[in-house]
């Protein structure tokens, strides 16, 4: 009797897989042990070859489903490819990521499937067959463990940079299948753009310039910005800082925003209360600037300085100069 399948849902960024799958993949293995065949779904054109891009994670099967209309297909078009697949094979659970793709696809199939779906996980872990899913909830206060004991499959999205990508051994198989396309005329996608800037969201970032509330002032953000230019990096804020209009809350980091990963965060004017914390305390190399020297976030800092953060800002700025 074969395993029951635990299934990545595989996202495509233009030519290429998002990060947040590989990072789904490397944490479904070690969920799966030997009670579960981790099972990557992908839906690309003809010409494509994407499963070279997952194979080195190690899901033990890569199902490619080949159409020259999904790279441009609404996420209507894809839900409905998924359900037919769904229905077919009746995984366990299916895992997306918590991008903005994932989070209009996965409800669309959960619709269509009548299931439930934990949305913007943290943690994921099974309690024999059953998806006990993690995220946050009552104003990211308190952490909620949430199951769905009565239907199947089990669904989740989960927050980028959760979870850390890492190759794995073994070659995954590659099979294919086939779905029947229904096209939604009532929306089409012409062309997708590319975004000009590598790094397009802080989490994407290798080097993080994060602004608190002790570094809010203007002249401290003008700074912020011109220390990031100078490191290639961008910059990340806590909670406060996301009622200015210079940020939003694609740019928060923290438990309700971002969870980042970095070679390099350097935290200006940030206490570093725990819904901040959880969201880049597993970066490389963590510097904190704060004024005061009880602040959490010297505990989880590879380099501490007291004082204000603007004149060590202006400090840093000279050197470069």
């Amino acid at each position: 009797m074969s395993k029951p399948e635990l299934w990545v849902i595989a996202e495509r960024r233009l030519d290429h897989i998002e990060p947040t799958t590989q990072q789904l993949i490397t944490k479904a293995k070690g969920l799966a042990g030997d009670q579960f065949n981790v099972v990557t779904i992908l839906l690309e054109a003809t010409t494509d070859h994407l499963e070279d891009e997952l194979k080195a994670y190690g899901p033990d099967e890569i199902r490619v489903v080949r159409d020259d209309r999904f790279p441009t297909a609404t996420d209507a078009e894809h839900a409905d490819a998924l359900q037919q697949l769904v229905e077919k094979y009746q995984p366990n659970s299916l895992l997306f990521g918590a991008t903005i793709t994932g989070r209009s696809i996965a409800p669309r199939l959960q619709a269509k499937l009548q299931t439930g779906l934990t949305a913007d996980c943290l943690d994921l872990r099974f309690d024999d067959d059953t998806l006990v899913a993690t995220k946050p909830s009552y104003g990211d206060n308190i952490m909620c463990e949430i199951i769905c004991p009565d239907h199947r499959p089990q669904m989740a999205t989960v927050r980028p940079n959760t979870f850390v990508a890492t190759p794995a051994a073994g070659d995954a198989t590659v099979t294919t299948d086939t779905v029947t396309f229904h096209p939604v005329d009532r929306l089409q996608v012409k062309a997708a753009v590319p975004v000009v800037n590598t790094a397009t969201t802080v989490g994407d970032a290798s080097r993080v310039v994060a602004l608190g509330r002790g570094a809010a002032s203007a002249a401290t953000i003008a700074n912020a910005t011109k220390l990031a230019e100078k490191l290639g990096g961008r910059i990340g804020v806590s909670r406060p800082l996301t009622d200015q209009d210079r940020f939003t809350h694609d740019d928060q980091i923290g438990q309700s925003g971002n969870t980042i990963h970095p070679e390099l965060i350097i935290n200006f004017g940030i206490s570093g209360a725990v819904q901040y914390l959880v969201g880049m305390q597993d970066s490389q190399t963590i510097v904190a600037v704060n004024s005061d020297e009880r602040a959490p976030i010297f505990e989880v800092a590879d380099y501490g300085y007291v004082g204000d953060a603007q004149a060590f800002m202006t400090a840093l700025l000279a050197a470069f100069n």
